[in-house]
C-alpha cells in the first residue's frame, strides 16, 4: 500500500475528534489549548498531572453507566466518538499557532491540499480500479450524519461543479461511510440503538490494506514469525477485557 494511502488511513480518524474530553470527576480539557481561559489541552508531551488520572469509564465500556438521567449521571457517561462523517469540530477548523505555523489553520482544508499535492486519484478513481461501483455526486453529502437532518445535507456540487465525478479521496471515503449505517446498541443501562456510519468498502478496504502491509512488513511481527499461527479456542477478548486487565480487575 502506498504511503500515501497510509496517510489517507490516518487522517479518517479526524471526524471522530471530540472538541474536548472530560478525565475524570474534576478534569475537562480541550484538544488544543486556548489561552488565557483554557491554559491547557490534550497535546505535547509533558510530565504526567496527577489531577489527571483517567475514569476510563468515561473512554471504554469497562461498566456499564446511564446515558440519561440526573447531571451527575450525564457528567459520566461514556464519550462516544463523533459520528464518521464529512464534518470536523469546531477546534479543528481553527487550529492554533501552537498546532500548525502555517496557513491554512483549517485541517479539512489541510488534508485536501496535502492529498492534491501527493497526487491522489479522486475517490471515484480509486472504487473503479477497486471495481466498486462508485458514489454518485447527489449522495456524496457535505455535514454531520445526524439522524434526519433538516435542512438535508447539502451534496458536494453545492461546494463547486469542479468535484463533479471528481470527489478528492479524503472526502470520498468520509462520504461513503455516511451511506453505510449500521445499527450499535450502546452499552449504556438504557436500551438505545443508534445508527451510526461505519467504513464503505472504498475506505474500508483502504484502511485494512494499511494494516494487513504494515504487519507484512515488519519484520518482528507475528505474521511474519509465525504465519501459521492460529488464535486458540476460548473466550473472545475485547479492548475493555485488556483495560480491565490492567487496572487490576
Amino acid at each position: 500500500m502506498p504511503v500515501e494511502f497510509s496517510a489517507a488511513a490516518y487522517r479518517l480518524g479526524h471526524s471522530m475528534v471530540r472538541p474536548g474530553y472530560q478525565l475524570n470527576d474534576e478534569v475537562l480539557l480541550p484538544i488544543f489549548p486556548d489561552p488565557p481561559r483554557l491554559p491547557e489541552g490534550l497535546t505535547g508531551f509533558r510530565a504526567l498531572n496527577p489531577a489527571w488520572g483517567l475514569d476510563w469509564g468515561r473512554f471504554i465500556d469497562v461498566d456499564i453507566r446511564n446515558y440519561d438521567g440526573s447531571d451527575a449521571d450525564k457528567s459520566k457517561r461514556l464519550q462516544f466518538a463523533y459520528r464518521l462523517d464529512t464534518s470536523l469540530v469546531n477546534p479543528l477548523s481553527k487550529l492554533p499557532q501552537s498546532v500548525v505555523s502555517d496557513p491554512p489553520p483549517s485541517l479539512a482544508a489541510r488534508n485536501l491540499l496535502r492529498g492534491w499535492r501527493l497526487g491522489l486519484p479522486s475517490g471515484q478513481r480509486v472504487a473503479h480500479r477497486m471495481g466498486v461501483v462508485p458514489l454518485t455526486d447527489e449522495n456524496i453529502l457535505i455535514g454531520k450524519a445526524v439522524e434526519n437532518p433538516d435542512p438535508a445535507l447539502p451534496n458536494i456540487l453545492t461546494v463547486s461543479p469542479v468535484f463533479r465525478h471528481n470527489c478528492p479521496l479524503w472526502t470520498y471515503v468520509l462520504a461513503e461511510a455516511i451511506q453505510h449505517k449500521q445499527p450499535v446498541k450502546i452499552p449504556v443501562n438504557e436500551n438505545i440503538t443508534i445508527n451510526t456510519p461505519r467504513l464503505g468498502p472504498v475506505g474500508g478496504r483502504i484502511v485494512a490494506e494499511v494494516f494487513l502491509g504494515l504487519m507484512f512488513n515488519d519484520r518482528h511481527s507475528l505474521l511474519t514469525l509465525q504465519p501459521n499461527w492460529q488464535p486458540p479456542t476460548g473466550p473472545e477478548y475485547t479492548l475493555k477485557d485488556f483495560v480491565r486487565y490492567a487496572l487490576g480487575g
